[in-house]
């Protein structure tokens, strides 16, 4: 009877938890959706651009699934590849071809390589065949022709004459030179030397945003909140208190985070670290922000970390780490709406692609609008806790 006494008691504490009954039951509903959406995209076609390659070797490129567009005269390999978004460009004169990767990502830039190398080996196999059989061909109207004019000889003088076999030799097969460029990186390039900057994203967003959470949840549970709002201490002098409180530690945190990254675990750094500290910074403010306002709607720490799997995890999936160009439309939308998503690829750009503020404004300028936003209901939020 007692340990049904503890069941019952355990039941009806869940059974009035309505927050904790949407975890379990309805929140793995929505991730485990999301993910099935993710993998079952279609898969990212590699996009290059050809210049001086055969048709037959434009045909053969595109049915290894590859986007295929053809230039006249493209100039600059590097400069076409940026401006008009292509994975890498394929130049060829001869037998010296030239192969340059965008390497953003190294594992399309291999995909891309032995695709490639493929093609050029299969398309030298068939011209050298085709030759061989015009080779055959010329061989056999030779040994016509001879076999003519010997036989009208021999009517015109009664004598024969003999005819040698004419058999026409291939050329030796001429070697492809293959001289490959990278724009990003280079050929040692790592998958997750371009995921690295995405993770010091994510890593300090988490940490601020639980932290965040928690500890203005203490603020409000030990009652120091409400002697403060008993004050006349205007809200938007609280919040800002706060956020340069919280900020602190949050700029510390994002130093040494991105230090250690770049200088111990020798992650890729082709930009200004004081870049990267700017837009770690950026996301810490916005992920204290955003802990702080969802921790009003917190009773205990254990709800603080229930937001974890509904803000934290979709924000991983849609940071860049899988990629975006092969989700269906309304997937790419969500990821928009996603502050990880703006931070993770102004890091890339910055860490990777090595870009100047230029290259990552935009996406600055958006985290400023997330944690702008974010204060100011954090700001209206507070008006509840103001009892008199």
């Amino acid at each position: 009877m007692r340990v049904m006494a503890i069941v019952k008691r355990i039941a009806n504490q869940f059974r009035r938890d309505k927050r904790t009954l949407a975890l379990m039951f309805i929140a793995p509903l929505i991730l485990i959706t999301l993910i099935n959406y993710l993998f079952d995209g279609d898969t990212v076609k590699p996009k290059i651009g050809v210049e001086g390659v055969s048709s037959s070797m434009v045909t053969q490129l595109k049915d290894t699934d590859m986007s295929v567009k053809q230039y006249g005269s493209a100039g600059d390999a590097k400069g076409t590849i940026k401006s008009d978004g292509l994975d890498a460009f394929v130049k060829q004169d001869g037998a010296d071809v030239t192969l340059t990767f965008e390497n953003s990502d190294p594992g399309i830039s291999k995909q891309i390589q032995m695709k490639l190398q493929a093609a050029l080996m299969a398309e030298q196999k068939d011209a050298m065949k085709q030759l061989g059989m015009s080779m055959q061909e010329a061989s056999a109207k030779i040994q016509q022709s001879l076999a003519a004019i010997a036989k009208q000889y021999a009517a015109q003088t009664g004598q024969q004459l003999d005819i040698p076999t004419v058999n026409l030799k291939l050329p030796e097969q001429q070697q492809l030179s293959i001289d490959t460029a990278y724009i990003y990186g280079d050929a040692d390039t790592t998958f997750f030397d371009t995921i690295g900057p995405i993770f010091i994203g994510f890593f300090v967003f988490f940490f601020v945003f639980l932290i965040a959470g928690i500890s203005f949840l203490r603020e409000r549970t030990t009652g120091t909140l409400e002697r403060l709002m008993a004050t006349p201490i205007k809200r938007w002098e609280l919040e800002t208190g706060y956020l340069l409180g919280f900020g602190i530690f949050a700029l510390a945190q994002s130093i040494i985070v991105a230090l250690y990254s770049i200088h111990v675990l020798d992650m890729v750094q082709m930009g200004s670290i004081w870049y990267v500290l700017l837009i770690t910074l950026m996301l810490a403010m916005v992920a204290l922000t955003l802990g702080i306002l969802l921790s009003t709607f917190a009773n205990n720490e254990f709800q603080i970390v229930q937001f974890i799997p509904i803000v934290i995890v979709p924000q991983v999936l849609f940071c860049g780490i899988f990629p975006l160009e092969g989700m269906a439309d309304w997937l790419q939308w969500i990821a928009h709406i996603m502050p990880l998503y703006y931070g993770a690829d102004a890091l890339t750009s910055i860490m990777v692609k090595g870009e100047g503020f230029s290259g990552f404004a935009t996406d600055f300028y958006i985290l400023v609008g997330f944690a702008l936003v974010f204060m100011i209901l954090n700001i209206f939020a507070l008006k509840k806790y103001r009892k008199i």
